[in-house]
């Protein structure tokens, strides 16, 4: 593994993180939205992450070089549970019943999920830093 595939697994992981940090933002904008265009309380959604897929020349080739992977958003899903449902008869969006069908999103767990996103791109970013200060080295070794 040379120092350019350290930088590619690094960059790919952090537009990973990036993608799921706007993820949980929109999650937490729309903790009470409670009217949709698609109509209903907003869903909340999930970033999965898969590993990249190889090119076929890389399948081909075959060699450890070329088969270094980073990582991917493989998809966005929305939760599909039911929303939960909130007394508020005074609310516009409450039904004939007086309750109101608030998002699913979980304030509590969006915030845990947010900080284990900030510590994967923190840690990527200092395998970056990692990386040019060894290249630098390298390179002051040569003079």
């Amino acid at each position: 593994m040379d120092i350019f595939n350290t930088f590619d697994v690094s960059a790919s992981a952090l537009k990973a993180q990036r993608i799921r940090l706007d993820t949980i933002s929109s999650n937490l904008a729309n903790v009470e939205t409670t009217s949709t265009p698609e109509g209903g309380p907003y869903k909340k959604k999930s970033v999965y992450f898969q590993s990249q897929s190889l090119s076929f020349k890389e399948h081909l080739d075959g060699n450890l070089r070329n088969s270094i992977q980073g990582v991917e958003v493989s998809k966005i899903l929305e939760d599909q549970d039911e929303p939960q449902l909130v007394y508020n008869p005074s609310h516009p969006d409450a039904r004939d019943d007086g309750y109101v069908a608030m998002p699913n999103v979980n304030v509590l767990k969006e915030m845990v999920d947010m900080t284990s996103a900030t510590r994967a791109y923190e840690a990527n970013t200092t395998v970056i830093k990692s990386a040019k200060r060894m290249a630098l080295k390298a390179l002051e070794i040569g003079r």
